[in-house]
């Protein structure tokens, strides 16, 4: 429990906006509910979020220690009142995440502070008891693999330093299969085959360029598909990654003649069709291990797949995941 006096410059507030300058990283929400069921108190004595205080008041707070820190992006997690995940999976040790179109899975140069995938996480762990972050010397949870703000798909967070240590691993040695779907302006020819180059990224314009031929900086790409339905100038395309690299199925794919569907990055935005985002989504992921995983040997061979895709079931209803 701490305690805070109210001076004179404090006086003549309400309550609930005084605690939002002084625990700033209490939700307006948790603090609501606190004040409800008598956590937060003023003189020893129920209150109300809009009583105005007066000098010389105290207040209760029973409150957890960490929401008196000061806020940063390490602490994030505190400011989500309800966290909003849609969970695909979960056990004692990785938790996997369906995460949507338009969510940052972590915060860029301190921009989206508590609002993004690794945020929601964390806060969904430390709710549930399952990760005291004053209990830990150095663990926090994290997410293993990253998918673009724009684009849909698995996200897998560890619960435990184990799974972290061995996760990342998995996915460095790529014992992991990652499959993605994709709707392409027009039909891609094969309708099953691979798209190789190579790709060279510029960071200042956070996009990157496709060649047929070796170039100075860049980096070999592979990328195989197979066309799974076409009508209406579109096609709908699983893909597989056999390299990983920043935006490879969008640049590849325009590269080729038929950029995703709503991708105006690497595309054009056709005006038929009216979307915020790139039709991209990864939307399934088995684990194929070939080395020993540790505490995590029980996933080798399961498949996980999302419940469903937003843009398959607008334009390619009938096509059956």
């Amino acid at each position: 429990m701490k305690e805070l006096t109210i001076a004179k410059n404090d006086a003549g507030q309400r309550l609930d906006r005084f605690l939002a300058k002084a625990v700033p990283l209490l939700p307006a929400s948790l603090a609501q509910k606190y004040i409800r069921i008598k956590r937060i108190k003023r003189n020893n004595a129920r209150c109300q979020r809009d009583d105005r205080l007066e000098a010389g008041d105290t207040l209760q707070l029973y409150i957890n220690d960490e929401f008196f820190d000061t806020p940063r992006e390490e602490n994030a997690y505190l400011t989500v009142a309800a966290p909003k995940l849609n969970i695909v999976y979960e056990d004692e040790h990785i938790l996997l995440v369906d995460k949507r179109p338009g969510v940052a899975v972590h915060p860029h140069d301190g921009a989206e502070y508590g609002r993004t995938l690794i945020d929601h996480v964390q806060a969904y762990l430390y709710q549930k008891r399952e990760w005291n972050p004053r209990g830990e010397q150095a663990f926090t949870p994290a997410l293993c693999n990253r998918i673009d703000r724009n684009t849909g798909g698995i996200v897998i967070a560890a619960k435990t330093a184990e799974a972290l240590r061995v996760m990342n691993q998995k996915i460095k040695d790529r014992e992991l299969d990652k499959r993605y779907l994709a709707i392409v302006e027009g039909a891609p020819k094969p309708a099953r085959g691979a798209l190789k180059g190579y790709l060279w990224k510029d960071a200042k314009k956070n996009r990157v360029f496709i060649t047929d031929t070796p170039q100075a900086g860049a980096k070999s790409c592979e990328t195989r598909y197979v066309t799974l339905a076409s009508r209406n100038g579109l096609s709908l395309v699983e893909c597989e990654l056999i390299t990983g690299r920043t935006h490879q199925i969008r640049a590849q794919f325009a590269h080729s003649g038929h950029p995703l569907l709503g991708d105006g990055k690497y595309g054009k935005l056709d005006k038929r069709f009216d979307r915020n985002y790139q039709a991209l989504y990864s939307y399934k992921l088995t684990f194929r291990f070939a080395t020993d995983a540790g505490a995590l040997a029980y996933l080798d061979g399961k498949t996980f797949q999302v419940a469903g895709v937003d843009f398959v079931q607008e334009y390619f209803p009938d096509v059956k995941l």
